[in-house]
């Protein structure tokens, strides 16, 4: 058997070993280390794209003097080490550059999303103490419409178009300041991102991110890649930096290996997104299945019009689907790397189509299974669980769970510290001793007999009907594959006698129009191809799905709706 027919997986796991040191900052690994090397402080570091269509880069050398400077700027503001800085900000350098200064003065960043509005912003701010804010003119209207209810928020330094509308002006106070700054030291256990994430009850938990985790997230980025780096890779997501998609699995890393990241401006489009890594050449890319979805029905055939250098895509967020991973094999030329995480143990579970061996061998991966989430990456044990943190075996349903330590008995380094001022919610989240136990997701899956996970969704999205247990991804799947639907979405409706029946959420794609006639041939079809209990008993068509702002549909929301017109149906009667 060739190399390019073994799955050298299992020699993979048993060769890896973390190597963690005491001291570690992501400041000086993904730019300190660049910019003192007289070669690569010369060397692009980002891109970045207006929407005028206008080019602009910044080296390494540029983004750590620039960096040098705003450390400066925000020590002069009072900001300490364990400080909160807001980063309110889409993809530009300035974002970049933001993120390098607060790492090397031992403060804590918290990139928010441009799309708060004010509420979500003042919630974030007053949980977590934030005293300084950075934002440009896509935030500044909701964070000045929040300021007023965050006592601890001192200062306001406004980036671009938002200049003179905060306390301090990003130029002017970068303009003042040396471009040379004494990186402060921190440990690896050191907190350096505080990021809010949504459960499915209360409201949102800020995860507390050690420096370390960055670490954690390289195997994982390094195979969903196919072995980032080589000498030319430019690396593009429409993933925002205020999530940890788009800063641990996109920006950060790609510096980390000294490589341009490209920042775009403006909305994702499909047509938009592959005349962008045409022109820029670029080599990888994290696009989300909705996104795959977008670019799947808008360009079929994307290499009659663009010429595209694509070695390694990565998806998360939610399952590809088999149409989607067929689209990139016959289409983009390589194999959509399914990877699974979330922003408390983050790149854990995946694919790689090649890898590397220290002799510099090539070799394929371990192949992709159509509807897999993968198997676990090198460094990281995974397992499927009970209820009371027992491992259960192939082919059972349950929690997939992450070890605190690896195949080895090491500490694994992905983890996060904990939720900011909820070590109930902190202890939750284990099971066993919170120093030698399992982390659970909270999502559902299958592991079978080579260690592959088939996920089933989100332990709140799978549902019985009728007795049987309906896991939405897979008839989902089935519907995006019709000409008819743009992305669909499966949830619960209540019923009486069967508890709940299948009801679809489902976007035309352009060119179709809603029908009964459609109804009925979208229910055959998904009838036809999956088991009778799976097809959607009832379709409503919408203009737009719920989503977060990293692109994962709400079924949370289209099922809460489906409870409240049952309650009014139920009163009515």
């Amino acid at each position: 058997m060739g190399a390019a027919s073994t799955d050298h997986y299992a020699h993979l796991h048993r060769s890896f070993r973390w190597r963690v040191p005491a001291s570690f900052n992501w400041a000086e690994a993904c730019c300190g280390r660049w910019a003192r090397d007289a070669h690569n402080a010369l060397s692009t570091a980002v891109i970045y794209e207006r929407e005028d269509g206008g080019v602009g880069t910044l080296s390494f050398g540029a983004l750590q003097a620039q960096a040098n400077r705003l450390s400066h700027a925000l020590e002069g503001l009072g900001v300490r080490r364990g400080d909160r800085v807001a980063i309110v900000m889409p993809q530009r350098p300035e974002t970049a550059v933001a993120h390098i200064a607060i790492s090397q003065l031992g403060a804590v960043a918290m990139p928010l999303s441009m799309l708060f509005g004010p509420e979500a912003l003042e919630y974030r701010l007053c949980d977590s103490g934030a005293t300084v804010a950075i934002v440009d003119e896509s935030g500044i209207e909701a964070l000045l419409a929040a300021c007023g209810a965050c006592p601890a928020l001192e200062h306001v330094i406004a980036v671009g178009a938002a200049a003179g509308r905060g306390s301090v002006d990003w130029e002017a106070a970068l303009a003042r300041e040396h471009a040379v700054f004494d990186a402060l030291s921190t440990r690896a256990d050191d907190p350096a991102v505080l990021i809010y994430t949504s459960g499915t009850t209360g409201p949102p938990k800020g995860a507390l991110i050690p420096q370390r985790a960055l670490m954690g997230n390289l195997p994982g980025f390094v195979c969903s890649q196919n072995w980032f780096p080589q000498a030319d890779s430019v690396f593009w997501s429409p993933a925002d930096w205020a999530w940890t998609g788009g800063l641990m699995d996109a920006l950060l890393p790609s510096l980390y290996f000294g490589r341009p990241v490209l920042a775009a401006e403006g909305r994702f489009g499909p047509e938009k997104a592959f005349a962008l890594m045409a022109r820029h050449r670029v080599t990888h890319s994290f696009l989300f299945p909705t996104a795959l979805k977008a670019m799947m029905k808008a360009v079929p055939r994307p290499s009659l019009r663009f010429d595209l250098h694509l070695r390694g895509v990565m998806s998360a967020g939610e399952a590809v689907g088999d149409a989607v991973f067929a689209y990139g094999r016959e289409q983009l030329g390589l194999a959509i790397n399914e990877m699974f995480g979330q922003t408390e143990i983050n790149y854990i579970v995946g694919n790689c189509g090649r890898w590397v061996d220290i002799n510099g061998g090539g070799h394929s991966g371990w192949p992709a299974q159509p509807g897999s989430m993968g198997r676990a990456y090198p460094g990281h044990r995974i397992a499927v669980v009970d209820d009371e943190g027992r491992e259960l075996p192939p082919g059972s349903a349950g929690d997939v769970a992450l070890h605190r330590r690896d195949v080895h008995g090491d500490l694994d380094p992905i983890f996060f510290l904990g939720y900011w001022k909820r070590e109930d919610a902190t202890r939750a989240k284990f099971t066993g001793d919170p120093a030698n136990s399992w982390c659970r997701t909270g999502d559902t899956a299958v592991m079978d007999e080579r260690g592959y996970l088939w996920y089933q969704g989100r332990s709140d999205d799978v549902f019985k009907a009728a007795g049987y247990r309906i896991g939405p991804s897979e008839i989902e799947n089935c519907l995006v594959k019709h000409a008819a639907v743009a992305n669909a979405a499966v949830v619960p409706k209540p019923d009486r006698e069967r508890g709940a029946v299948v009801k679809a959420y489902v976007v035309l794609a352009p060119g179709h129009a809603a029908s009964a006639q459609l109804v009925d041939e979208l229910q055959r079809h998904v009838r036809g191809r999956l088991a009778p209990y799976e097809y959607p008993k009832e379709i409503e068509f919408i203009d737009a799905l719920p989503m977060t702002t990293t692109g994962k549909v709400q079924r949370r929301v289209l099922r809460l709706q489906e409870e409240e017109r049952a309650r009014g149906a139920g009163a009515a009667g």
